[in-house]
């Protein structure tokens, strides 16, 4: 995009909150569809105040029946995009009319999920553009007059073929017919060469060479209650008949529609919390009763080792009281024969570790009477000096027979 048009779209966003955000947002938009055109323009809100609003207008191309159609649409962005939702009306031209359905009203503006669900980080002008043509392309959001309603042909391409009947065709004419169809008090329209079928309010009627056909569409933001409503348009009762019972009609039951979706979607994302929050109480309680029945395995297998054990612990209780019942008929047994050696090395070995054994007794005893004043020095150091030589042999005859018999030194 040239240098000039983004400093024109800054300029045009510069009282906007988010300017670098909106105007990439918009950059991305006029770049890829070049027959949207941007502009800032008053917008009129329900309670009558008025704002100076960036908005896209022009048409989209739809694929309706293999044929392509080009929708004319305005959106406006709120000084806060893209923290909101930007606003967005199909504009039909003075050979289209408005076919009412879920996702347009009689105003011609346009309600979409995706728009309800508008994600400040992740929703995008683009994205926008490319579900309202999907959206269009399978409910069309305008068809053509017919013939006699129009006094000038508008490119075939344009706008939407008319569906249904003849009936179908006529049942939300903001236009009286050139022969007063829709009220039978409307005067023709002029047929000369100097004049268009519909003349833009204030304009000039009577000279074709400055002339520029006016879109006749409802102006966004008014609705209902607000200020400068007006059921059939943005025209004036005045130029172009009184406010039928149709067109009463037409608006209370558009007001009922919004008011029945707006409450339906309610109950619907209500309903669609409280699924998703059982669904969640029933994946714990799912992943709760596999932890339980684990645990239950597990107690059940620990229960069988249990049983195991105790079933060894009983035999062994039974070995010992049969154990207990042989000691006790059972002779005494004289501690010197109980232990016997298998070769007289091993005799030797044994006898000369409890003679080691106890002459360390004697010399430990032996210090305890002289600090206890029993035995006078002289008498310790005889004894002690007797019973050390008696040791020196014993360990040097317990290693001799240690390496005799081949043990551990």
């Amino acid at each position: 995009m040239p240098a000039i048009e983004e400093a024109q779209i800054t300029k045009y966003l510069s009282k906007y909150k988010n300017v670098a955000a909106t105007r990439k947002d918009v950059v991305d938009v006029v770049t890829t569809y070049r027959s949207l055109t941007y502009d800032l323009q008053k917008f009129v809100f329900n309670d009558g105040s008025s704002k100076d609003l960036f908005a896209l207008q022009g048409t989209i191309p739809v694929v309706y029946k293999n044929n392509t159609y080009y929708i004319p649409i305005c959106i406006w962005l709120m000084d806060t995009h893209p923290q909101n939702a930007p606003m967005c009306f199909v504009k039909p031209t003075p050979t289209m009319q408005i076919k009412v359905s879920m996702y347009v009203d009689h105003n011609g503006k346009v309600y979409l999920p995706y728009l309800h669900d508008w994600q400040p980080h992740s929703s995008d002008l683009l994205s926008l553009i490319q579900v309202m043509i999907v959206t269009f392309g399978d409910h069309p959001p305008v068809y053509s007059k017919p013939k006699e309603q129009v006094a000038a042909p508008y490119p075939s391409n344009s706008f939407m073929p008319q569906p249904g009947g003849p009936g179908a065709s006529n049942q939300f004419l903001p236009y009286p017919s050139a022969t007063g169809a829709s009220g039978g008090n409307f005067p023709p329209y002029p047929t000369g060469g100097n004049y268009m079928p519909y003349p833009a309010t204030g304009g000039p009627a009577g000279n074709s060479a400055g002339y520029q056909p006016y879109m006749n569409y409802p102006q966004p933001g008014v609705y209902p209650g607000a200020a400068g409503y007006n059921p059939a348009g943005n025209a004036n009762p005045s130029s172009t008949g009184t406010i039928t019972e149709e067109h009463i009609k037409a608006s209370l039951i558009s007001a009922v529609e919004d008011k029945l979706r707006r409450r339906i979607q309610e109950k619907v994302n209500q309903y669609q919390a409280e699924i998703e929050t059982l669904n969640r109480t029933k994946q714990e309680l799912v992943e709760g009763s596999a932890k339980i029945d684990a645990i239950v395995t597990r107690l059940e297998r620990e229960e069988v080792d249990l049983q195991k054990n105790i079933s060894i612990l009983r035999d062994k209780e039974e070995e010992l009281k049969k154990s207990l019942e042989t000691l006790e008929s059972a002779e005494a047994i004289d501690p010197d024969e109980a232990v016997t050696t298998t070769a007289p090395l091993y005799r030797q070995l044994l006898n000369a570790y409890a003679d080691e054994a106890a002459t360390e007794d004697a010399i430990y005893y032996l210090g305890e009477g002289l600090r206890g004043g029993v035995i006078d020095l002289e008498t310790f150091l005889k004894h002690v000096r007797t019973l050390s030589r008696k040791q020196f042999i014993l360990r040097a005859t317990m290693q001799k027979c240690r390496q005799k018999a081949g043990l551990a030194g």
